[in-house]
């Protein structure tokens, strides 16, 4: 049974991986998984200098899923590298970096401070809803997407995923922007912008009013809006929202997702990703499948 998936040239032990901002750079997580056993360890976003993120409160349960505005809170760059890769590095599993910033010069800065660090991949995280300077308009428009996709293309020595947000129109046009912009692969999706509102204080949950919806409630729109996208580019994608079980990702990769990132379960199960991994496996043994590939768009058209 071979569980291996290769995605912009890198070759992944299984399609499992972490969703950015749920599971740190898997520190937190050491006594619960075997960072060995994922596929690959997606760290949360790193900017150019220290971010602070978003006043509190900044997280929100809600049906079905949570709200964040966090804000990308992170120590930027120089502990990123001094600390998070050396750890990461310890293990077998491909290293993929989640790279923000506030404007195209922030995210070539990143781009190029990680040039020569021993990490696989770098996630461009244009389409975080909580960061008020302007990085999730990259996401949202197809000229500003095709525009910092080119210019970090141009700078990265790693391949780069373009992270989509779903707070578009149309999700077939970013996706088409960013392939043709010369992305090696995308990610997908991001949090869906939601609200909510306490009823007895009369105020919002969150202090940003406005925070990223995710967990299984965004999970139809996920798993819609990367089958559209699969149909229209020819670069792998990596599927996420609202997986809980192997279940969910084995319709990811049906949809015709290469990969597939577990976020919001980690809060509340630590052992999901080994759990996804797992399941899946047991689904191939179950129905005689000898390589994970086979799944990949597999859906009856």
């Amino acid at each position: 049974m071979n569980t291996k998936v290769t995605i912009a040239g890198v070759t992944l032990n299984n399609p499992v991986m972490t969703a950015s901002g749920t599971f740190g750079s898997g520190m937190e997580y050491g006594e619960f998984v075997d960072l060995n056993r994922l596929g690959a360890v997606v760290t949360k976003g790193v900017a150019n200098v220290p971010w602070p993120g978003n006043p509190t409160p900044r997280v929100a349960e809600t049906y079905g899923g949570m709200l964040n505005a966090i804000g990308l809170q992170n120590p930027g760059i120089d502990v990123f590298i001094e600390r998070d890769i050396p750890f990461l590095q310890k293990y077998d599993t491909k290293i993929i970096v989640n790279v923000c910033g506030r404007t195209v010069e922030d995210y070539l800065e990143v781009v190029e401070r990680l040039g020569e660090q021993p990490v696989d991949m770098l996630e461009i995280n244009v389409s975080c809803p909580n960061v008020k300077e302007g990085a999730i308009a990259f996401g949202q428009k197809p000229d500003s997407l095709y525009d910092i996709t080119a210019q970090v293309k141009k700078r990265a020595k790693q391949p780069i995923i373009m992270k989509l947000s779903p707070n578009v129109t149309d999700i077939v046009e970013m996706a088409k922007a960013a392939e043709a912009a010369g992305a090696d692969a995308l990610s997908m999706i991001n949090t869906i912008t939601g609200m909510k509102i306490d009823i007895h204080k009369r105020a919002f949950a969150l202090a940003n009013k406005t925070g990223g919806l995710s967990g299984p409630a965004i999970k139809p729109v996920a798993v819609r809006m990367v089958y559209q996208a699969a149909q229209a580019v020819k670069i792998p994608i990596i599927g996420m929202g609202g997986i809980a079980n192997a279940e969910d990702a084995i319709e990811f990769l049906l949809a015709g997702a290469s990969a597939v990132a577990v976020g919001a379960m980690n809060f509340v199960n630590p052992y999901a990703t080994m759990e996804v991994a797992e399941g899946i496996e047991a689904y191939m043994e179950r129905y005689g499948i000898g390589s994970v590939t086979e799944l990949i768009g597999a859906v009856e058209k």
